[in-house]
């Protein structure tokens, strides 16, 4: 199968750059995949589990939480708030953040801005915790 240039990074810096036969993640509205030849394109991210299928067919999980991805003239670059390979993600980390938003959820009486954020870190907690199983 062909492959394409793809790079990944996040604002600390740069996470992979070579060659991948396919990329798969959640975009603002819904899974997208990215195969060699696409067209140009540009959307943002959502929070979701993604993959990457490298040219000696490996493939990559990581949890992706937000930021943008773009294809443009074949390379296709993705920036991502926060992206983990499966490899890097604390599954102790993860169990505990969870459990502390289920708390902070069951115990009510949040404002909407702190509800909100147990909303997200819980779903931030469950996309780690897929990835690594």
């Amino acid at each position: 199968m062909k492959t394409f240039p793809l790079r990944i990074g996040t604002p600390d810096g740069l996470l992979f750059e070579g060659e991948a036969e396919r990329i798969v993640c959640r975009g603002i509205t819904g899974d997208l995949a990215i195969l060699s030849g696409h067209c140009n394109f540009c959307t943002a991210l959502g929070m979701g589990e993604a993959h990457v299928v490298l040219e000696d067919q490996t493939v990559r999980a990581a949890a992706c939480i937000g930021g943008m991805l773009s294809v443009m003239d074949g390379t296709c670059r993705v920036l991502a708030t926060t992206w983990e390979w499966k490899e890097d993600i604390d599954k102790e980390r993860a169990l505990t953040s969870k459990k502390k938003a289920e708390e902070m959820l069951a115990k009510g009486g949040l404002t909407d801005r702190e509800y909100k954020m147990a909303e997200a870190k819980l779903q931030r907690a469950l996309v780690r915790l897929g990835v690594k199983q």
